[in-house]
């Protein structure tokens, strides 16, 4: 270890050497933890301004509307599928000569209908999945944050 710290200068000499070769490093091979950071900076601020947009929604006579309309489909299906069945025990011959009819249809007409059915309940799901609210141990339906100054000092330093 003494002829290495002579060579070298010593241990001051050894983390500006360690510190060149990081910087030529990263000349060939960009760091991976600032792109994480520059993404996750990005992202948040894409976050708020999408945030503020939604901030103070005004709700007009067609939004009460339209909001009255998208929670239709469901009940519909569902209302809709029980009354064929009881449409199949009341006339069943015309109901075999509508289900005939159904058969008519083209394939990927039916592929259609099953993209739309999926991405409107997927889109669905996915809105009550990033809104849900937190269940936080401590009772309450949010987490209330704890105070944290390592993770304070960390964010000023950044900000």
């Amino acid at each position: 270890m003494g002829v290495i710290d002579k060579v070298l200068g010593g241990p001051a000499a050894l983390g500006a050497l360690g510190q060149a070769a990081k910087g030529v490093a990263e000349v060939f091979v960009p760091s991976a933890t600032k792109r994480m950071e520059l993404s996750a900076e990005a992202q948040m601020a894409a976050l708020r301004q999408l945030g503020e947009e939604y901030q103070h929604p005004g709700l007009s006579w067609f939004d009460r509307l339209v909001n009255g309309l998208n929670r239709l489909p469901r009940p519909f299906l569902a209302f809709g599928t029980l009354s064929l069945f009881i449409y199949a025990m009341v006339d069943p011959v015309a109901f075999a000569s509508r289900m005939v009819g159904l058969n008519a249809v083209p394939e990927p007409l039916w592929w259609l209908l099953g993209a739309i059915v999926a991405f409107y309940f997927g889109a669905r799901e996915t809105y009550y999945f990033r809104n849900r609210s937190v269940i936080s141990p401590f009772g309450g339906a949010e987490a209330v944050p704890e105070d944290n100054a390592a993770l304070d000092e960390w964010r000023a330093g950044r900000g």
